[in-house]
């Protein structure tokens, strides 16, 4: 398993450990974390803190050359927001633990020249089933139904 997925997958359990949604993420500059985050959209009773948002906002305020040098590893298929948030700041790789749960804007995202690579991983795919299942209303709240 790659490191960085590995410290996504950690944020992730540490979003559930919480009482938040389970979806990790961290940003990869020149082979280190310089930003990491989860979902706390629960624990901050926050709009926006998904968990690339977070990490992003944890990376703190970084030149542009930065982010175009980087690679954003997240648990989950990013959201409009989050996608958006990737566009914007011009980062050019993303890995993605799972878009079984749920499909973000992967399309938009390779149109616009971003690399992918999505890995189906299993502890992915089985922590956001084991949520969605245990907590149907809140997941669909974060994806906005």
């Amino acid at each position: 398993m790659d490191v960085f997925m590995q410290a996504a997958m950690e944020e992730a359990a540490k979003s559930l450990h919480e009482g938040g949604i389970p979806i990790g993420a961290v940003l990869v500059h020149q082979g280190r974390i310089i930003g990491r985050g989860h979902n706390r959209r629960v624990q901050k009773a926050s709009a926006i803190l998904h968990g690339e948002m977070d990490a992003l906002e944890n990376a703190g305020r970084l030149p542009a050359s930065v982010y175009r040098e980087s690679t954003l590893y997240t648990t989950l298929s990013p959201c409009a927001m989050c996608s958006g948030a990737i566009l914007l700041y011009g980062i050019k790789q993303l890995v993605i633990g799972e878009n079984i749960s749920f499909m973000g804007e992967e399309a938009l995202l390779r149109e616009r020249g971003v690399a992918l690579t999505v890995l189906q991983d299993a502890f992915c795919i089985g922590l956001m089933r084991q949520f969605i299942k245990a907590q149907p209303l809140l997941w669909n709240e974060d994806i906005g139904t």
